[in-house]
């Protein structure tokens, strides 16, 4: 994969063992991110755009946490049922979700 235009990252509570405990797993960060990844696919953005999970953020209370590079563009509260808009707004016109923004 060459270098992505948009890096997507979303808080799954992951700890170093590999395991999920937390705020944002809880809330179905999981599947967000296999929303966000299912999205991204259809929309032929892959070549374009990569998804990586990360561990805590540190701002619980307003998780699930989306961040998106190089646009530094921090999402709060998202829900799998979010991936959609994030992808076809945001990865594909440029347009931020302002009702997740952080």
């Amino acid at each position: 994969m060459n270098k992505p235009k948009k890096h997507v990252f979303v808080c799954s509570s992951s700890r170093i063992n590999g395991q999920q405990r937390g705020f944002c797993e809880k809330k179905d960060s999981i599947r967000l991110i296999q929303n966000l990844m299912r999205e991204v696919q259809e929309q032929d953005l892959s070549s374009e755009v990569i998804i990586t999970n990360t561990g805590c953020l540190g701002i619980c209370n307003q998780g699930p946490i989306v961040i998106i590079y190089p646009d530094a563009i921090w999402y709060g509260g998202v829900t799998p049922e979010d991936a959609a808009e994030i992808v076809n707004s945001h990865l594909l016109n440029d347009q931020i979700v302002s009702r997740l923004e952080i």
